[in-house]
């Protein structure tokens, strides 16, 4: 498989991207308050490291395999936060995080139309909708807990 200048550029764009995620994830998942968090931070990190590895794959030339294994998300039943019982530390983690979250979406999006291989689009969709699903996440973490209002 040959990629193009622009497909190589894109990928190395999403691998400094998917990086960045395991770094942050990491650190805020030590940094985090409420267990659950912790965890829910843990569990992204590592979702993340599948990405910069499959990225990682795409740029030496192999197509990696997204089963359906890799695609089994989990819904979350959070504890409900107390009334007025915000820890803000937490809330800017996952601000952080969401607004994170939703520039690699769209940074997934924009590279899905730019690769000619119909496999390579289908392991970056792939990506994409874990990412969209991680946003998913911590948006319902964040309102369970009075972090996120929806008006």
């Amino acid at each position: 498989m040959q990629l193009s200048q622009k497909e190589r550029t894109l990928l190395e764009d999403s691998k400094s991207q998917e990086e960045l995620c395991i770094k942050k994830y990491n650190n805020y998942s030590n940094q985090a308050q409420d267990q659950q968090l912790k965890q829910l931070f843990t569990n992204h990190a590592q979702k993340e490291q599948e990405h910069l590895n499959s990225i990682n794959q795409i740029l030496s030339g192999q197509i990696p395999n997204v089963g359906k294994t890799q695609t089994q998300t989990q819904t979350q039943t959070w504890s409900q936060g107390q009334s007025g019982m915000v820890n803000q530390q937490d809330a800017d983690l996952c601000q952080d995080l969401l607004t994170t979250e939703k520039y690699v979406s769209q940074a997934y999006d924009t590279s899905i139309f730019e690769f000619r291989d119909t496999n390579i689009r289908k392991v970056l969709n792939h990506i994409q909708s874990e990412e969209q699903q991680h946003g998913e996440e911590i948006f319902g973490y964040m309102q369970s807990k009075g972090m996120y209002k929806v008006h």
